[in-house]
Formats: structure tokens, sequence, C-alpha cells
């Protein structure tokens, strides 16, 4: 009997409903079809990629350095072996123009993806698209879902925390909060604050953010049933799978030689 293939809008409405703050939706992130396999087979819920590790598992450094063709194409395998939503990391969306996001999140959309994290920060330039610029963005985003006819969970990014030194993410909190009220008014669906790990901050966030809030773990052997009552509802784990799975090659090759 052959595989049932969901709609890609069931897929976008099924992964959508499990960000619930306090029993988070869980994200082993992923770099090709075998990686989603194995993650599948372990019994997740949804797939996604993480850029960095999807980009050095092709000889390619982090931060659109991977072709975006390329990238369509790996996301195009992994969408034929499986059939769980699939969220990519799109990193900037391949371009800084409102509606040059657009065109490219079409595409993504049409390569299978039902959601994607699209980060603020200044992908080939420094610093951050102000706030302004990145509803816009946002928006672009959304406007692709709505001409494909086809949603896309958006996972509005904030690289506030990963640009700063821990001990400096208090002050940052405000503009998260006001960087998080901005991109839920333009579409997005989830917040994703990555480098951000302070319990009490997680929490401050969580409580103050209109979005499902994203955490990402940097342990894969890490619990997280801490982070679920601090009240997330989403936890990936970005390149550390990649990482380790890697590490563990090595290893054992170590073996033979």
């Amino acid at each position: 009997m052959s595989e049932t293939h969901p709609s890609s809008i069931q897929k976008a409405d099924t992964f959508k409903a499990l960000h619930t703050p306090g029993t988070p939706v869980v994200l082993y992130n992923i770099w090709d079809a075998g990686s989603a396999g194995a993650v599948a087979k372990a019994g997740a819920t949804a797939l996604a990629t993480g850029s960095w590790s999807v980009a050095e598992a092709q000889g390619y450094r982090d931060g659109e350095a991977l072709p975006m063709e390329f990238l369509l194409s790996i996301v195009e395998r992994i969408v034929a072996t499986n059939t769980l939503p699939l969220t990519v990391d799109f990193e900037g969306g391949y371009a800084v123009a409102p509606e040059e996001v657009t065109l490219n999140v079409e595409r993504l959309i049409s390569a299978g993806a039902i959601g994607l994290n699209f980060e603020d920060r200044v992908v080939k330039g420094k610093g951050l698209h102000t706030i302004t610029e990145q509803a816009a963005r946002i928006r672009a985003v959304r406007a692709a879902g709505d001409q494909t006819g086809t949603p896309i969970v958006i996972n509005a990014r904030t690289d506030l925390f990963l640009q700063s030194k821990p001990e400096d993410h208090a002050s940052h909190i405000s503009e998260a909060l006001d960087r998080a009220a901005a991109y839920a008014e333009a579409g997005g669906d989830s917040f994703f604050v990555p480098g951000l790990s302070d319990a009490d901050l997680i929490q401050k966030v969580c409580t103050d953010c209109p979005l499902p809030v994203n955490v990402m773990l940097r342990d894969v052997s890490a619990q997280v049933a801490p982070l679920a009552a601090l009240g997330v509802g989403r936890i990936s784990f970005g390149p550390t799978p990649y990482a380790a799975a890697m590490k563990g090659i090595t290893e054992q090759a170590q073996a033979f030689y």
C-alpha cells in the first residue's frame, strides 16, 4: 500500500497547531533526506532543517553561501521521501528587498516546505534590519503564501541575543519584545530567540510575547521539560545534531586508522 501524503495545507495547519506554550513541539534539526528519515523514524511530529547543518553537509559555509537552487533541491528530496511537515531554515530569504523575498519564498513553497525560519540579521552585512524593515520583509513572506494559496508557518527569528554577550541579554529584552510585537502584526507565527539561555529571561519573553516562543538548545542530551515549564512553545537544536553525528562518525572511523 502506498504511503498517503497529506496536502501542504494540512501539513501547515498541523505544524502550526503543534506550537503550544507549555507543551512545545521539539525539532531535532536535520540536513538532508537521510537525516530526515532517521528523525522521522524516531517518532518526530515535524521536520526542521538548520541552515548551518545543510550548508556544512554540502561543503559550504553558513550565511547563504549554499546556492538557493541547491537548497531547494535538498528540500524537494526531503519532502519526496517523508510525509511529515517540513520547515526550512531560509536564513534571510536569500534577498533583502521584500519583493525579492516574496519570489524566493514562493519557490520554497513550491519545493514543498510549509514553514521557514526567517531572521532579522543582515546576512551578508552587519547588524540587524530595523524593526520596520524586517516587518516589511515578513509581510513579503506572508504574501508568498497568500499568492500561492499555501499557508507558510513563519518562525520570525531575532538575532539580538546571538549578536550580544550573555551578560548583556537582559538589556535587549525590551527591543526583543518590540520586535516580537511587530513581527506578529506583520504575520509571524512564532518568535525565535536563539542564543537566549537564561531561564528568567526566557520566561519573561514567553510571558510578554504575543507569539509562541522558540528556544534553541545546544546540547543533544538536554532535557526539554525545564523549557516547557517556562512556557516555551517550540524547541530546536540548530547545528548541534549535525555536529554530534559527524563527531560520532569520526570516532567510529578512527578505529580503522
